[in-house]
């Protein structure tokens, strides 16, 4: 008795060694997968940016108004961002990521910084990035972003009514 009590420990320390293990891993995946969509955004390589993207993902970029729901249309956006903004980099903040399975959500903040007619500027924004694995590799097929709101001031009154 005394060794099958054992047995079942064991076995159960095993089973939480792998559960632990494989929960950890995918989350390491996708920030690293997130870490190389930053590095291919920073040097501002379209190509190596929209090959990011899974067939048929979707982006709602941070400066347009329509869905863009083709590779193209993916590619052609970072092209012509990094052309109008030269220089343009970001810079994560706080992300969370969650793993469900072969899909993943890493959801955050991130800094845009860009140079415009002599003047640095910058954009706080928001972000959701959905991933799937496919091929063991992680790729976007949802991107949203939008610009983060300005805090609400200390000072601010309410609405009267």
């Amino acid at each position: 008795m005394r060794h099958a009590i054992l047995l079942l420990i064991a076995l159960a320390l095993v089973g939480c060694q792998t559960v632990s293990r494989t929960s950890i891993e995918p989350k390491a995946e996708v920030i690293s997968a997130t870490k190389a969509w930053e590095a291919a955004s920073n040097i501002c390589d379209a190509s190596a940016i929209a090959a990011l993207y899974a067939d048929g993902a979707v982006l709602w970029g941070t400066t347009r108004t329509s869905l863009i729901t083709t590779p193209q249309g993916i590619y052609d956006y970072f092209a012509s961002s990094c052309k109008a903004l030269p220089g343009i980099k970001v810079q994560f903040g706080d992300q969370a990521v969650r793993v469900y399975g072969d899909m993943a959500v890493n959801t955050g903040t991130y800094t845009w910084s860009f140079t415009r007619e002599g003047v640095q500027r910058s954009l706080p924004a928001r972000y959701s990035f959905t991933y799937v694995r496919q091929a063991g590799r992680w790729l976007i097929v949802d991107h949203h972003s939008s610009a983060l709101p300005a805090p609400a001031s200390q000072t601010a009154q309410p609405p009267k009514q």
